[in-house]
């Protein structure tokens, strides 16, 4: 049986044809997502892209996980997908139960998310039991690198980082605040500019006053979402850019909060085909 499994963030979709747990062939695509694209969109984004990678395959299950595959919209991307390949099983996923089935698998755990934005939930090996919702980079969204990146900004224009900071931040991405107020509160996108920060905060994380960026914004992520699940008795897991980037800082930041960590895996992908290598 051959499946084909994607993993879809809002710039990059990741397709792996596997078989058992042989990757038979890979391609990286353009993001898709119901929020900003229609049906006919996703359908034609599929059809001109993604068919020739996989036409002469004999594909017997499409499993597709995305941000923004929430239960009003599964319909819209199983849909156009369906238009393409006409199989009998198409599954639509959250990217939230990708981590739980790539970190957990049929295991009870706790599955978060840590890149541009942050996700949690807590998995009793086949659904979702608990979720704090993320609510977003104003008003969630700890541990993130829009969150990171938020404190960064923050504490650069208040002076609160160590002298000399301040100016080779702006100097470095050509910023002053009257650029930084417009990209966070005009343009589109301001979790986006605020997460592509991270270089600079992994750059100088030697100097103390970053590094208490980086912990806080764990700390945080760790006591308003993680410690309101089972965390005791349950092994905390993660996926995504920042938690692993910044996983020495994430896990002794967990230990200082008597949490277990457990998988902390850069994307998803590869767990997602062991989880698919042992579903009979």
């Amino acid at each position: 049986m051959k499946r084909l499994i994607a993993d879809s963030g809002a710039t990059k979709t990741d397709w792996c044809l596997i078989k058992g747990n042989e990757i038979l062939k890979h391609y990286s695509g353009k993001g898709i997502s119901p929020v900003f694209q229609t049906e006919d969109q996703i359908s034609n984004e599929i059809h001109n892209n993604v068919f020739p990678e996989f036409k002469e395959w004999n594909i017997s299950k499409i499993h597709f996980y995305g941000s923004g595959c929430i239960a009003e919209n599964i319909p819209i991307v199983k849909n156009a997908i369906f238009k393409i390949f006409p199989i009998e099983t198409i599954e639509v996923y959250s990217d939230l139960i990708a981590a739980a089935h790539s970190l957990c698998g049929h295991k009870p755990g706790i599955a978060c998310i840590l890149g541009t934005g942050s996700n949690s939930c807590e998995w009793d090996g086949n659904r979702i039991i608990n979720q704090i919702s993320p609510l977003g980079f104003i008003l969630g969204d700890e541990g993130s690198g829009a969150y990171i990146g938020k404190k960064l900004i923050g504490d650069a224009l208040k002076n609160q980082l160590t002298p000399g900071l301040k100016e080779l931040l702006l100097d470095e991405y050509e910023l002053t605040p009257s650029i930084i107020i417009d990209k966070v509160y005009r343009q589109p996108f301001p979790s986006r500019f605020l997460a592509s920060l991270s270089p600079f905060i992994s750059k100088h994380l030697d100097d103390e006053s970053i590094r208490q960026i980086v912990i806080n914004s764990f700390n945080d992520f760790f006591k308003r979402n993680i410690m309101q699940y089972n965390f005791s008795e349950k092994s905390v897991n993660f996926v995504g850019s920042i938690a692993w980037y910044y996983s020495d800082i994430l896990k002794e930041t967990a230990q200082l909060n008597g949490i277990i960590t457990g998988k902390i895996l850069k994307s998803p992908m590869i767990g997602l085909i062991e989880y698919y290598s042992k579903t009979l």
